[in-house]
């Protein structure tokens, strides 16, 4: 157990002065940001003007793929 304390200390210590490995917490920190203001744009349920909106232009798009058809 000791010795898998050890390693994961000493890991630690490398990400933390290794430049790339903060740049990969930033790459999810904003990562994590973009699903956030996505989610709450369009939310769980997709409704309000943007889902609408949404939803017409690919009704739109399907009956004009059927009718070309």
């Amino acid at each position: 157990m000791l010795h898998h304390f050890i390693e994961t200390k000493e890991a630690l210590k490398r990400l933390r002065t290794d430049q790339d490995g903060v740049v990969s917490f930033e790459y999810i920190i904003v990562a994590v940001c973009i699903i956030g203001a996505v989610s709450a744009v369009f939310g769980v349920g997709a409704g309000g003007a943007i889902g609408t909106a949404l939803t017409g232009g690919i009704t739109a798009i399907t009956t004009a793929f059927t009718a070309a058809v």
